[in-house]
């Protein structure tokens, strides 16, 4: 096979560049902030590609003493929202960069 060493070259120049390209898209996920509410917007999170929360707001109206189970429960979704976002996203730029096969990030 002497045509063999050529194609490996070829090969190993694609690894590197895709791995050049999932290096720099993790980098601009990671600064990315994603913005994600519950309860119409009474809760609203920013979470960054990292998953790190940054801020959390909650208006007035969403704190009421006799059901504190329920801004918790609108704490977690926001939160959870903002999650399900970045993941969204990892796995969108994992399919564009691998033509749709199923890799770790």
């Amino acid at each position: 096979m002497r045509g063999f060493p050529g194609n490996m070259n070829k090969l190993m120049k694609q690894a590197k560049k895709m791995q050049k390209k999932m290096e720099q898209d993790k980098a601009d996920l990671e600064k990315k902030i994603y913005d994600a509410s519950s309860g119409g917007g009474v809760v609203k999170c920013k979470i960054n590609g990292n998953y790190d929360i940054l801020e959390i707001e909650i208006k007035p109206e969403a704190v009421d003493p006799d059901d504190v189970e329920m801004l918790q429960d609108l704490i977690l979704a926001a939160i959870n929202e903002g999650i399900k976002e970045v993941r969204s996203e990892q796995e969108s730029m994992m399919s564009e960069l691998t033509g749709g096969m199923n890799l770790p990030f």
